[in-house]
């Protein structure tokens, strides 16, 4: 038994269905955010930006969908492996490709600030936002805990 009065398999089945949860949030705000940097490519001002904030926007897509991949990935690894004893390797790489697919996420949000502030205040400003962006996102979602 564990602390919580759990056998293994048992705290091993409810640590990945609340790795699965977590997931589930994060992989809702990633498609919100696909959807948007889809439909930005598709509007009439798109083709009026420059290269630079045209590539920012290419950029953050692929970082957006860097990260639904590693988000996804372990809900298909559970899906695929779970009946094979296989919930221990699971939750050891999910955990891994979940910070992972977290940091992309966060990068991508840092380039999509970038891209908004470009689009609307441009220059400096929009760099030293997308670096405020980047600095609270690093700070909340890794720095904090790392440090607890």
């Amino acid at each position: 038994m564990t602390d919580t009065g759990e056998s293994p398999p048992q705290q091993l089945a409810r640590n990945v269905n609340e790795l699965l949860q977590e997931l589930r949030v994060a992989l809702s705000g990633v498609q919100i955010l696909f959807a948007f940097l889809l439909a930005v490519a598709f509007t009439d001002r798109y083709a009026e930006q420059s290269v630079y904030v045209r590539t920012v926007h290419m950029v953050t897509v692929v970082l957006v969908a860097v990260s639904f991949g590693l988000l996804m990935a372990p809900a298909v690894w559970h899906r695929m492996l779970f009946r094979r004893g296989r919930r221990h390797d699971i939750l050891t790489l999910a955990n891994r490709f979940a910070l992972c697919g977290t940091a992309f996420l966060a990068a991508s949000m840092t380039g999509t600030v970038l891209l908004i502030a470009e689009v609307a205040v441009g220059g400096i400003l929009a760099k030293v936002l997308a670096a405020a962006a980047a600095v609270m996102f690093s700070t909340l979602w890794f720095v904090i805990p790392y440090r607890l």
